[in-house]
């Protein structure tokens, strides 16, 4: 049986940039759990694993400073430090050589599997062997390209090829192995690729395999992502949620303030196609809870400060592991929730824009002044955080979805109490490097009454100068 694993992770992931700019490649998170944990996982609960070395470089005391010592995992995790990350992975694997003297299992920590058979490589057994390749089957040639595949003789791989431009076969290299020491001897003695100028691990194994040592294959199964760019971090975090999207819970939180004509609108239009329709009511003076509680809402009332502390007080209470927030007036409707959700699958926020005109019911309040004032600050908003690419055309939009995980992650920076609570929420996405996308919706003219915020230019001048004075100070501490 195989005691113990060891996961490089000391790679810059340059490729991954901005992602990568400020936590190294392993700590990117999928479904709230950065990748290095997910593999640490893999290790202990299908391998058996607990005694686990990680190989840390670029950013190193981020990644001791999350796993620790790793008692807290129910494994006990040793560092071996890298100084030159640039120098390749094989090099890095050498640095263990002193340490791991009998057989052990390798996964690369900036990988992303899902319900996958590791166990079955750290059960892998021949009377003689020197290395063992994770593999699988995949109709998805640019993936094969990007990683590599072997060529296969009888029971054994015959050769293996990184990064091949010519794809003759469907099985797709993945970064899962079991190595025996003979593995360090093999990387001392294979030349530097002539693409890189770096020893390839892939080359090293394929020294074993040309050598006739036994190098076998083992067949995962599953879903297997190699996080290179920020393209793969996306496709990873699109195929995670799509293959559990089914199990989360959505709740819609819903402010209200002396709705009680329209409440019972809103909260009919989204029941049934949600978990939770939750009113969040701040002591409204009319019967803005009974009318909720009548339709069939969860309902708290409360007594806070304003818009955005309602707000705030939903998305905290709200059971749902996907949060939605809309207006009491019913100006935004259910018929746009699949959008939400669909896009939700590819970002971790999903904002609506009101300033589409054909999408503007007439006599809703989205005059041409406040609708290019929403996208005139919005551009402010993205010139200012130009660097992660946002495109944001209505910083006042209050239709918008986001993940539990990723609100607990900008949760602690929302202070705002007003209407720029709004913006606020889109800026800490942004600076927390999360996923925002901004999608077009349906804006009604509200049921009843008039926005308490732009009725009118005075309350449209007022709410705009929050939102810069919130916006400015955000980026540049003003």
């Amino acid at each position: 049986m195989v005691k113990r694993g060891l996961v490089p992770a000391a790679g810059a992931g340059v490729r991954a940039y901005p992602a990568t700019n400020y936590i190294p490649k392993v700590m990117l998170e999928i479904g709230g759990k950065p990748l290095i944990l997910r593999t640490i996982e893999i290790l202990r609960d299908q391998c058996g694993i607990k005694d686990i070395f990680v190989i840390v470089g670029y950013m190193g005391d981020v990644i001791k400073a999350f796993l620790k010592d790793g008692s807290q995992l129910g494994v006990a995790i040793t560092y071996i430090d890298c100084v030159n990350p640039s120098s390749g992975l094989a090099s890095g694997l050498l640095l263990a050589r002193d340490t791991l003297r009998e057989n052990f299992v390798t996964i690369l920590g900036d990988e992303l599997y899902l319900n996958t058979n590791h166990a079955a490589i750290a059960s892998f057994a021949r009377e003689k062997f020197s290395a063992a390749c994770g593999l699988m089957r995949t109709g998805d040639f640019k993936t094969i390209s990007k990683n590599y595949t072997v060529r296969l003789s009888g029971d054994r791989i015959a050769s293996l090829e990184e990064k091949p431009e010519r794809i003759e076969s469907d099985i797709l290299g993945c970064g899962t192995y079991l190595f025996t020491p003979e593995i360090f001897r093999a990387i001392e003695r294979t030349k530097p690729s002539k693409k890189s100028g770096k020893v390839e691990l892939t080359d090293a194994i394929n020294t074993l395999a040309k050598e006739g040592s036994g190098v076998y294959p083992v067949f995962l199964d599953g879903v297997y992502h190699n996080i290179n760019s920020v393209e793969d971090y996306n496709d990873a975090h699109y195929d995670y949620r799509s293959m559990f999207f089914k199990t989360f819970k959505t709740s819609v939180v819903v402010p209200a303030y002396n709705e009680e004509e329209s409440i019972a609108s809103v909260v009919k239009d989204f029941a049934g196609k949600v978990d939770e329709v939750f009113v969040v009511d701040n002591s409204s003076k009319d019967g803005t809870r009974e009318a909720a509680l009548r339709a069939g809402a969860r309902v708290e009332t409360v007594s806070l400060k304003g818009y955005g502390d309602t707000i705030r007080h939903g998305l905290d209470h709200a059971q749902g592991d996907i949060l939605i927030v809309v207006e009491a007036d019913h100006s935004f409707k259910a018929k746009d929730l699949g959008k939400f959700l669909e896009y939700l699958k590819d970002s971790d926020m999903v904002i609506g824009t009101r300033t589409t005109r054909q999408m503007v019911e007439q006599g809703a309040n989205m005059k041409g002044a406040l609708r290019w004032g929403n996208v005139f600050v919005g551009k402010i908003v993205e010139a200012l955080w130009w660097g992660q690419e946002p495109r944001f055309t209505d910083v006042g939009c209050t239709y918008r979805a986001i993940w539990r995980d990723a609100y607990a992650k900008i949760r602690d920076n929302l202070t705002a109490t007003g209407p720029e609570f709004s913006p606020e929420m889109m800026i800490e996405i942004l600076r927390a490097r999360k996923r925002i996308i901004e999608i077009p919706v349906t804006y009604y003219k509200r049921l009843t009454g008039t926005s308490k915020h732009s009725e009118n230019y005075f309350k449209v001048t007022k709410t705009a100068l929050k939102m810069l004075g919130l916006i400015f100070r955000k980026r540049l501490g003003l």
